[in-house]
């Protein structure tokens, strides 16, 4: 009886938790997509994991794409505290037959309004079943459509622009602490504006507007050749003062005057010290593109422990000068900015203070997550593209639209990789060998984990040298693709088990063939044979095989640009630098108005990242999905199996 009566009390208490949790909430329904997880819609909608399985039970143990998930949200009743802690976000599932102009009148906000906050909705994709961030109301916001900006002029480089410097040392990129490479040219601002701004790429008469607190109409005002709704590259407005700082000022005070200074840089590197917070660089279109590099060079740090990243950084770093050179040569003009980010738990704030950030088309870093948080910040405020090559765990990437990550997170790789493995292997009979006692890969989990899902079935075995080849073979069918896999990417491991693999191979009784890990490539050079007679397959985002043409010239061209080889590693940081630098400014030359809305369309050839980028959400950055298959198959052939072919 007492017993009894406990349960019912716990049952009551629970019941009564969990309507306190979600009393007065509302939800709405978030269709999952590909590669998403419990951790990264919590992240895109602000909310945290817990609530999200508290109103979907199970959720917790697999997600899969297409499922229907409620995600809380605060209703309109909510106390202003409870909106502030969920972030004060509000967001909207399109059902069937909404439209745009249905979502205007139900939240008394515009249709740009919605559009700004949401940069990859247009009224033509708005699709049941999509979610939207619905922006708080701004009274006084004009509905036009936001006016098009004017094409960018890109000029063939002259002799004194975008000179790529090819043989660099960190004791040269110290000595350019003393660099002064400023040029300076002074102009006076009218005195009825307390701020001249030069428009960049991406910038808008509403987002001038949010940026300077002053309204539409005044910015009109105060610039008649606004008029028409258009702003142009290059073109210098008066920021108005507002009202109240009109009153407030004295009417003896004479209004400031605003100093300007321009900047055309070479692509020789400038550390932060050159930029100086009294300095403002302004551009101009025909000065080119302007390029920030942030990356931890750690100039002022020796030790052996960054002695490793120090050295990537440099390769990386060589790699990008050598894109710009041949972007030069292709007729693009690019000034390039480099900064010492130093280690982890320092500050970029001062490198994100100079008046020249702020003016730059493009950013390029930082690595550190400490970091990516500040320049991701920046980045959106001032509607600068960020391009992080690095970190793969980036939380900002599902909230920000101006992020542009390439190293893609685990979970939407194994997606791509599961797909492209189920289109590979059609009928999948996988053997899994693994040493007992120990965590098999994360990936390899995932992968057991899809199989079942998908119906297949697997076996688990010994990672032991001893073990009879003719039982592992009766696990394998001939009517199946038998795939062959360590539980592990350790090279002992496959060095061990690889003669095993041959002699399974070498069986008549079914075909098999050897699934691994990106770091196979780093490994192929001392089992290229055994990969042969495998039948050997593995998935990597960062693959060139040294043999091709393009590999082949970018290899003497580094080796006679900086008389050393590049390092062996994966990826390689030299090319990495080249491939990125290459891809995003070749894009942002040809594209320079529409460049977010072109990239994911944008294809070009690189050594040995593949791009293919896609946006999260409506609201937020953009993932590089793009992932392929390399094959050393029996025939002798090497091959790299490019999906989207």
């Amino acid at each position: 009886m007492n017993k009894r009566l406990l349960s019912i009390v716990t049952l009551a208490f629970c019941l009564l938790v969990g309507g306190q949790a979600f009393a007065g909430d509302s939800y709405f329904i978030h269709t999952v997509t590909k590669g998403q997880g419990l951790y990264s819609i919590a992240r895109m909608y602000g909310v945290t994991e817990a609530e999200i399985i508290a109103l979907n039970p199970g959720c917790e143990q697999v997600i899969r794409a297409g499922q229907q998930l409620r995600i809380p949200q605060k209703s309109d009743s909510s106390t202003a505290h409870d909106r502030q802690a969920s972030g004060g976000k509000r967001f909207h599932a399109i059902k069937a037959g909404e439209t745009l102009y249905r979502l205007t009148v139900m939240y008394g906000v515009s249709a740009k309004e919605i559009c700004d906050a949401n940069p990859g909705l247009t009224a033509e994709n708005l699709q049941a079943g999509q979610v939207v961030l619905i922006p708080p109301s701004s009274k006084g916001t004009e509905t036009t459509n936001s006016s098009k900006e004017s094409q960018l002029t890109v000029t063939p480089v002259t002799s004194n622009q975008t000179k790529a410097t090819r043989e660099i040392s960190l004791d040269q990129l110290t000595k350019m602490k003393d660099a002064d490479t400023k040029t300076k040219a002074s102009a006076v601002t009218s005195g009825d504006c307390k701020k001249m701004h030069t428009v960049r790429l991406f910038e808008t008469i509403y987002s001038l507007s949010r940026k300077y607190g002053v309204s539409q109409e005044a910015l009109i005002a105060a610039n008649p050749s606004l008029r028409d709704g258009k702003l142009k590259l290059g073109q210098v407005i008066c920021i108005p003062y507002t009202n109240e700082e009109l009153v407030a000022m004295s009417e003896n005070e004479k209004s400031p005057t605003v100093k300007e200074e321009t900047v055309i840089a070479d692509a020789t590197p400038v550390s932060e010290e050159t930029v100086s917070d009294e300095d403002s660089y302004i551009r101009t279109p025909w000065e080119g593109l302007n390029v920030a590099l942030i990356l931890p060079f750690m100039l002022e740090t020796k030790n052996s422990a960054a002695s490793s990243d120090q050295s990537k950084m440099v390769e990386y770093y060589e790699g990008f000068l050598l894109a710009i050179d041949s972007l030069k040569h292709a007729g693009v003009s690019i000034n390039l900015w480099v900064f010492d980010s130093g280690g982890a738990k320092t500050s970029i704030a001062p490198i994100l203070e100079g008046e020249a950030m702020s003016h730059m088309d493009i950013i390029f870093g930082p690595m550190h997550a400490s970091h990516i948080a500040e320049a991701s910040k920046f980045a959106q405020q001032h509607r600068i593209p960020l391009v992080l090559p690095f970190e793969r765990d980036v939380d900002q990437v599902f909230e920000n639209p101006m992020i542009y990550q390439v190293n893609t997170p685990q979970s939407y790789l194994n997606s791509e990789v599961f797909d492209h493995f189920f289109e590979t292997f059609r009928n999948p009979n996988v053997l899994f060998f693994g040493k007992e006692g120990t965590t098999p890969d994360p990936f390899c989990s995932a992968l057991q984990q899809e199989l079942m899902q998908r119906g297949f079935s697997y076996s688990t075995n010994p990672a032991d040298t001893t073990s009879n080849v003719s039982s592992l073979m009766q696990y394998c069918s001939p009517s199946a693709d038998n795939v062959l896999m360590l539980t592990t990417s350790d090279h002992d491991v496959l060095s061990k088990m690889l003669p095993t693999f041959q002699l399974m191979a070498r069986d008549t009784i079914a075909e098999v063939h050897l699934f691994g890990y990106p770091k196979y490539q780093i490994y192929s050079t001392s089992h290229m044979d055994a990969f042969y007679e495998c039948d050997t397959y593995f998935y990597s985002q960062f693959y060139t095989n040294n043999t091709l043409p393009d590999a082949v010239a970018f290899h003497r061209l580094f080796s006679r640009s900086y008389m050393r080889d590049i390092v062996n590693r994966y990826p390689k940081f030299a090319i990495l630098g080249f491939d990125t630098g290459f891809y995003f400014l070749r894009a942002l030359s040809q594209h320079p108005r529409n460049f977010a809305e072109q990239l994911p369309r944008f294809r070009c050839k690189t050594i040995q990242t593949g791009f293919r980028f896609e946006r999260v959400n409506n609201w937020a950055g953009f993932i590089n999905n793009k992932v392929n298959f390399i094959h050393f198959s029996k025939d002798g052939e090497l091959r790299k199996i490019d999906f989207d072919d």
